[in-house]
């Protein structure tokens, strides 16, 4: 399967035979989602549909290397956690893949990067090692070739002035940030800056109480003058991310889908705007798994947009904009 075949615009019954292809091979090469595929019953040649595709439990990548290919590990994306809490780990063996996706997906929803001033707000991200989403932006600022762009820890002093200057100069600037950090920010400095994107990550990483997205936006539109809020919605164990512009509805790149399934029976896929457990297929994860049951709960829309609605009580504490609405 090239690059230019999982990152190009498809249609449903392309996208459907990119998956089943990709299916098939993981199936066949990643040993605990064989594993998993055969518990079930299930022959690998009986599905036809994207929707008959068996989705992994996402929990697997604590315990398991979750690997369809023999090449060599190139890097090791770890989770981020609570103490106590088992991470998971993702073996990419492959990272032009993930370049390659974040980059497009960028493209796709907001343009050329070097139109950008990129300010990345993710201290819990900068503090440990592993981190896909410290990787993503990383190489977002590099690519956008500007001097002003890059890394903020706790230095919200430096991050307003940055921030003042962006508007006086008028350049279209991007603020990343874990939520915590964002909401730790507006508390001691306000901006009227109505041009800046402001996009959260998700996450309070134990260090303030969950909040439900509506609370939390409004927040933050009023600290940084901004009308609303978008939101990335990925995670370690994948390669793709989706993108919300406002009001908590995401919508994904070409390559990727989301399905929700029935809470009570996870082979049964649910209809659109009913609301259960996220199914993500992400064929960029491709050297992986590429389909993942997520223990996020949602709805998904007739035109393939979605929204997250919490998590399941009883998953860990996550930091990818697990956001209760």
């Amino acid at each position: 399967m090239t690059k230019e075949r999982v990152f190009s615009k498809k249609n449903e019954r392309q996208f459907n035979g990119a998956a089943l292809e990709i299916f098939r091979h993981q199936a066949k090469n990643c040993a605990i989602y064989r594993e998993f595929v055969s518990s079930l019953n299930i022959d690998p040649a009986d599905i036809n549909e994207f929707y008959q595709i068996p989705f992994l439990p996402i929990e697997l990548f604590k315990s398991h290397r979750v690997v369809s290919t023999t090449d060599p590990v190139e890097v090791i994306f770890t989770s981020s956690g609570t103490t106590g809490i088992t991470t998971s780990s993702h073996y990419v063996t492959d990272i032009s893949w993930y370049i390659e996706s974040f980059r497009a997906a960028f493209r796709l929803f907001y343009g050329d990067i070097t139109n950008y001033t990129i300010l990345a707000l993710l201290p819990a991200y900068l503090e440990r090692e592993g981190s896909s989403l410290i990787y993503m932006a990383d190489d977002l600022i590099k690519q956008s070739n500007n001097p002003d762009s890059g890394f903020f820890l706790y230095n919200h002093d430096d991050l307003y002035h940055q921030l003042k200057k962006q508007q006086q100069v008028q350049k279209p600037t991007i603020l990343i940030g874990v939520t915590f950090a964002l909401l730790d920010f507006i508390e001691n400095y306000n901006i009227n800056f109505p041009e800046l994107i402001v996009m959260e990550t998700g996450g309070m990483k134990g260090r303030r109480k969950e909040m439900i997205r509506e609370e939390l936006h409004k927040q933050l539109c009023e600290g940084f003058g901004v009308g609303a809020i978008h939101s990335e919605y990925g995670m370690t164990e994948l390669l793709s991310q989706a993108y919300s512009k406002g009001d908590g509805i995401f919508n994904c790149p070409p390559w990727m889908r989301i399905i929700t399934r029935d809470t009570n029976d996870p082979m049964s896929i649910l209809k659109d705007n009913k609301a259960g457990g996220i199914n993500v297929a992400d064929l960029a994860n491709i050297n992986s798994c590429s389909f993942l049951a997520i223990q996020d709960l949602g709805k998904v829309y007739a035109d393939g947009s979605f929204e997250v609605l919490g998590r399941f009580d009883n998953s860990d504490i996550r930091g990818c904009n697990l956001l209760i609405a």
